[in-house]
């Protein structure tokens, strides 16, 4: 029997190569030595001990080959979106990609061509709008309303913004910065949405099974008969994103004929590490583990609610899912850059500028929860000081 996961457990990531804490300084100005990383989404916890245990057996092995046979890699997620999603998937609908970004880029490669339009509802994950640009799409911005301080679809005023240049919609859902739990009604008026202007419709659910209490993601899949392009991951659930190894799932036969073609025309195949550690995870093991980190994420969200909203002028987002909190400033009066500034220079925390997830993001700020509590503890102290002049 495994041991309970210990989150509390503050491990020293410096020095070992994380982006999140390696790179900090020369991004945001914040020492790795006296500031606390907040940014980037992953997790500082260790992934379950299944996952580790399906690496040494590799590793024990010690010849890294070809991967082949992916039978039980393939149930391990047929397994997994039925028992944790209520969604029946056929094998023959998975394809791995390198990662969910990855994912995107090739959705926008098969089913969109230069100059076409892509629809984002922003603010949205920044990385969408940055592969639909590279590839010399555009970005079809919708913006999402703010209404009694969370978001909702807006698509009568969406109507005018779309026309027929755009050719695909990409959801984030849960969403993206914000936190929001789409509900059954909000996705199916997405999916006709996406009918009105034929668009192909993309659900990015990397977040799928990180849910608050009280909340239930649906799968868009399960929730209309159109067309729709899925992508999921384990990367997220369990912190293992330097996988990078994500699955983009179809049941449309059209669909699925033109991503395949694309991924044969690139030679993309699957990294075996990932889809060990993958396996590994969508398990039982898996299952009572990431129950346990929804619980301590759902304390660490209530901390840091708590002592952010208790400063004048902050305002974090209600959190329904994911571990990244978005908080608007816009009550302080400042300007962006003055209260970027008193995070990053007063409480040396690292965080993502609000303006790079597109119109909407402006007078906010995401910040990442995914870390020992005390670490949460500490950043809300700190951010308490840092605005001491509005208490």
């Amino acid at each position: 029997m495994s041991l309970a996961p210990d989150f509390d457990e503050v491990i020293d990531r410096v020095g070992t190569h994380s982006v999140k804490w390696d790179c900090m300084q020369d991004l945001y100005g914040v020492s790795p030595e006296e500031g606390i990383a907040m940014w980037v989404a992953d997790m500082d916890f260790r992934p379950p001990a299944c996952v580790q245990g399906a690496l040494e057996t590799m590793v024990a092995q010690g010849v890294y080959g070809y991967w082949g046979d992916d039978r039980a890699y393939h149930a391990a997620i047929r397994w997994w979106m039925a028992n944790r999603h209520g969604w029946q998937v056929e094998p023959e609908w998975i394809f791995t990609t390198h990662g969910l970004v990855n994912g995107t880029a090739i959705c926008v490669d098969a089913f969109t061509q230069p100059g076409d339009g892509v629809v984002l509802m922003t603010p949205v994950y920044h990385a969408f709008a940055r592969v639909i640009r590279a590839a010399g799409r555009t970005v079809v911005e919708c913006p999402l309303k703010l209404v009694d301080g969370r978001y909702q679809m807006d698509f009568d005023a969406w109507e005018g913004l779309v026309d027929s240049s755009a050719k695909m919609l990409i959801l984030c859902s849960p969403h993206n910065p914000g936190g929001r739990v789409w509900t059954a009604e909000e996705l199916q008026a997405t999916a006709e949405f996406a009918r009105r202007h034929d668009l192909v419709l993309v659900s990015d659910e990397i977040h799928h099974d990180l849910v608050m209490p009280g909340h239930r993601h649906i799968p868009m899949a399960t929730a209309t008969d159109y067309p729709v392009v899925m992508m999921s991951a384990t990367t997220k659930t369990f912190n293992i994103a330097g996988t990078h190894s994500g699955n983009v799932i179809i049941a449309d036969p059209d669909l699925r004929a033109r991503f395949a073609g694309r991924m044969a025309a690139l030679g993309i195949s699957p990294n075996s590490f990932g889809l060990a550690m993958a396996t590994a995870a969508y398990s039982p093991e898996g299952a009572a583990w990431l129950d346990a980190l929804i619980a301590y994420l759902d304390g660490n969200r209530k901390v840091f609610d708590e002592g952010v909203n208790a400063i004048p002028g902050l305002r974090s987002m209600p959190l329904e899912a994911t571990y990244l909190a978005w908080v608007d400033f816009s009550g302080t009066g400042m300007s962006a850059e003055e209260f970027t500034a008193r995070v990053e220079k007063g409480a040396k925390i690292a965080v993502n500028h609000g303006p790079s997830f597109g119109t909407g993001g402006e007078s906010w700020l995401r910040f990442n929860l995914a870390t020992p509590r005390a670490r949460v503890e500490q950043a809300v102290a700190r951010l308490r000081a840092a605005f001491s002049d509005l208490q």
